[in-house]
């Protein structure tokens, strides 16, 4: 990583908690940034980033959900903690960027075990039913391809194969197409 990034690091993660609307979400797109480079350099920042998902701007919060996912890929089991706080951004009403994001993360820390996609497959699978067919279930759709491919267990990787049978078959355009993808990904893990 770049030695300016990584000292500007203990700057940007306190921009989280700024006053400014405005700064807590440049600082949280630059940390984001520091994490595109190095996952690992956010470990310490971790609470700092838990904290900031409660920030009442949905880019601040989507920024560090995108940063968490990044983060979940390597070190899944630092972020465990920001399962519920994942799970509250997931139903966001108000926001498709913010429920997109949390669905990346959540997808992205349960493709790293058995037990992690249990853990969340329940809330991917109410998402998934919420948001069918929104401007962002395409994504939705690819975050899951990415979960596919992971140790997932067999029992979240046979719920997944139900759940999307039916856009398998029946579904249009992409929704057919990623469905069927995510479905040949599956095939191998369920007996």
């Amino acid at each position: 990583m770049d030695s300016s990034l990584a000292s500007a690091l203990p700057a940007l993660v306190g921009g989280l908690a700024a006053h400014s609307r405005r700064q807590r979400q440049a600082a949280a797109q630059k940390v984001y940034s520091v994490a595109k480079e190095d996952p690992s350099a956010i470990l310490s920042y971790l609470n700092d980033l838990l904290d900031a998902l409660g920030r009442p701007e949905a880019q601040t919060r989507w920024e560090v959900l995108d940063t968490l996912t990044l983060v979940a890929q390597a070190h899944p089991q630092e972020v465990q903690p920001g399962i519920d706080a994942a799970e509250t951004s997931l139903f966001d009403e108000d926001s498709a960027p913010v429920r997109l994001a949390a669905f990346r993360f959540l997808a992205a820390y349960g493709s790293t075990s058995e037990a992690r996609s249990d853990e969340v497959w329940p809330l991917l699978d109410e998402a998934i039913q919420c948001y069918h067919g929104d401007a962002e279930y395409r994504d939705m759709l690819v975050a899951l391809y990415d979960m596919a491919q992971g140790p997932i267990s067999e029992k979240c990787a046979h719920e997944l194969l139900d759940r999307i049978a039916f856009d398998t078959k029946s579904g249009a355009s992409y929704i057919q197409a990623l469905s069927e993808n995510i479905a040949k990904e599956l095939k191998g893990k369920v007996h």
